[in-house]
């Protein structure tokens, strides 16, 4: 059946503003890191991807390799743009990202400028597209000049492959020097794409002020710490999890210290009448400053469920205090050497 969106997709979701700049973005944003890859059944993508788009997510944030296998995601995501959401490019914001490793050889990794732009012309190939809405330097590349890192994501908009500019995981004095050559080639950075989380409160140490005086709109990714911050564990790690396949959530991160923390901050969330993983959210949001959090999907079931956390989005000082108290360092952020280069 051909896939007709709700009419009512743009009263469900707030939008904000990102930075000083004219986008807006959902309030929740989907990323397609993981369970949108060649592993997984297209139907099932394209239920989740239909669902959010019903729900007035417009911000779909993909890498160009997110998998697994490398590239995947951006082809599934192209096959979906094309049987369902082509109609409605112009209503979407599409990102994608480059920086980490993506193929063999010295040409296919970090921040040059051949890599950056080989890589967006592939991405735009493998999703049919003729540019982003937004295209990253995934990661601060120390062995780059930042002039040439960001010279590149200059070129890709004036050559109309790319809308805006972001970084990602770039700590708050690269962000500063960032903003500063970008501004000077005349195009700002829109977005800036760090992780963020209960246990993972890093961007507060500076960054966050960085982008408040630059107008730089801040998007967070790994609101759930690698879904450490849902339900899932709160009795330890079940069979089949990520954490007990050692993937982005390894079992040396699952410490008696930090399920601890998550079992204490699970009983603030069921007095406020919301799971762990909705206040985790909410939580993210709290600050204007940021302008989106990312969450991933497995199912709708799961999308409907993390959408409810825009249901209650205030805290009182004395909910935040007693976060506070649990809500410290978990020793789980895997981008740390980009973020503290």
């Amino acid at each position: 059946m051909t896939y007709q969106p709700a009419d009512d997709r743009y009263e469900r979701l707030p939008y904000r503003r990102c930075g000083r700049s004219g986008l807006r973005l959902p309030a929740i944003s989907l990323g397609l890191w993981q369970n949108f890859g060649g592993d997984r059944p297209l139907e099932t993508s394209r239920a989740i991807v239909r669902r959010a788009f019903d729900l007035g997510i417009t911000h779909f944030d993909l890498a160009n390799n997110y998998g697994p296998p490398y590239g995947s995601a951006e082809e599934n995501f192209g096959r979906l743009l094309a049987s369902d959401l082509r109609g409605y490019r112009d209503e979407l914001v599409i990102s994608t990202k480059a920086g980490y490793d993506m193929w063999p050889g010295p040409y296919g990794d970090r921040g040059s400028r051949k890599y950056l732009l080989a890589s967006l012309d592939q991405s735009l190939g493998r999703m049919g597209l003729d540019y982003v809405d937004v295209f990253y330097s995934h990661r601060f590349d120390p062995d780059t000049p930042l002039e040439e890192t960001l010279g590149a994501l200059d070129s890709a908009v004036r050559q109309g492959k790319a809308l805006y500019a972001g970084v990602s995981s770039y700590s708050a004095q690269r962000t500063h020097q960032a903003a500063a050559i970008m501004r000077q080639l005349g195009t700002p950075i829109v977005l800036h794409q760090p992780s963020y989380s209960m246990l993972n409160r890093w961007i507060e140490d500076g960054l966050l002020d960085v982008l408040g005086e630059e107008g730089i709109g801040c998007i967070v990714f790994s609101p759930l710490a690698q879904g450490l911050l849902t339900d899932r564990y709160l009795e330890g790690i079940p069979e089949g999890s990520r954490a007990s396949r050692h993937d982005t959530l390894g079992s040396d991160l699952m410490s008696q210290e930090n399920l601890a923390k998550v079992r204490a901050l699970n009983q603030v969330a069921e007095r406020r009448g919301q799971t762990l993983a909705q206040m985790a959210l909410a939580w993210t949001l709290r600050d204007p400053r940021v302008t989106s959090t990312l969450i991933g999907a497995s199912s709708v079931a799961q999308l409907d469920s993390n959408l409810a956390a825009l249901d209650r989005l205030s805290f009182d000082d004395a909910e935040l205090a007693e976060i506070d108290r649990h809500a410290t360092e978990g020793n789980i952020d895997l981008w740390a050497s980009s973020s503290r280069a």
